[in-house]
């Protein structure tokens, strides 16, 4: 870069902090190739969701601005319904400049007609209501950041980090980015593409819950319909359409989440073994099958999950 790359950041009151200050620091640590600024509709303190204020600039004309990152937080909701502010955006667009969101940021996008036919992820709370309110946009609610053209979308809260250094590899190499994430302290980099959130969350059903516990103990055993049927006291065939009922996933597709998700927390915590010794302790039998089952569920290869150093 020969000239500082302008970035503003939009708040609005309901703004959420991390949201905000997460992807601003990144590019803060990547030095003098990037101008910050903080802007709002109305200009001056802006009140976050968790209280404290921001001090913000009125909105430049867009013909200032080469990246917009809009920040999440509970107060988009009422910032998307702001006309002033959508046209503003989409002028911002149209001057050719790059616009990214950062977790529900992405609704204040939509509104404004810059994610009609594009594809774009937010974070999984606000993945069904983006859906339903802009069934044009082709919502990947799993992913941690999504890049159409000129339009960049991330997740929730640590996602803008990812986003932040995605977007500084691609203006200043990744060299560059790696830095940034070394000084924060942060993995380097998390792909897009990797699901945004514990897939154990999807598996929490009153009814099975204990059985699920049971099995989560037992993830390097055999773990079959009858074995699981005969621990909740059932027959197999009714087991299975009862926890299909329950949980929206069969018993197999279910254990074969438990065993995913086992193996990606001991990889992101940093865990030596082999992949194929993981792969055994947690029930996949060799490391080809967990890597499918990754790619499957994840979208990444096990081994893009340990913690490598930036």
């Amino acid at each position: 870069m020969r000239t500082p790359h302008r970035i503003c950041l939009l708040i609005y009151p309901g703004f959420q902090l991390l949201d905000a200050a997460g992807p601003l620091s990144a590019f803060e640590y990547a030095g003098q190739r990037y101008a910050l600024r903080v802007v709002a509709r109305q200009p001056g303190l802006v009140p976050s969701s968790a209280g404290p204020a921001w001090q913000a600039e009125a909105l430049p004309r867009p013909s200032q601005i080469d990246t917009l990152l809009v920040a999440g937080g509970n107060g988009v909701d009422a910032a998307l319904t702001d006309a002033g502010l959508r046209a503003w955006a989409r002028r911002v667009a149209a001057c050719g400049a790059r616009v990214a969101s950062i977790c529900s940021g992405s609704l204040l996008l939509a509104a404004a007609g810059l994610l009609e036919g594009r594809r774009a992820t937010t974070h999984w709370l606000r993945a069904e209501q983006l859906q339903r309110e802009y069934p044009t946009v082709r919502v990947e609610p799993d992913s941690l950041y999504v890049q159409d053209g000129p339009i960049w979308t991330s997740a929730g809260i640590s996602a803008g980090i990812d986003l932040a250094l995605a977007l500084i590899a691609a203006d200043l190499g990744e060299e560059a980015a790696r830095r940034v994430a070394r000084a924060l302290v942060v993995y380097y980099r998390r792909p897009g593409g990797q699901s945004q959130f514990s897939e154990l969350g999807r598996l929490q059903g009153p009814r099975f819950e204990g059985l699920l516990a049971w099995a989560r103990e037992r993830l390097h055993e055999p773990l079959t319909v009858e074995r699981l049927a005969a621990q909740a006291c059932m027959s197999p065939r009714h087991f299975a359409r009862a926890f299909a009922q329950e949980a929206g996933l069969t018993p197999a597709k279910a254990v074969e989440r438990l065993r995913v998700e086992a193996a990606r927390a001991a990889l992101e915590s940093g865990c030596a073994a082999q992949l194929q010794t993981l792969a055994r302790d947690c029930g996949f039998g060799d490391s080809e099958r967990m890597k499918r089952s990754f790619q499957r569920l994840l979208g990444v290869a096990p081994a893009q999950l340990r913690l490598r150093p930036a």
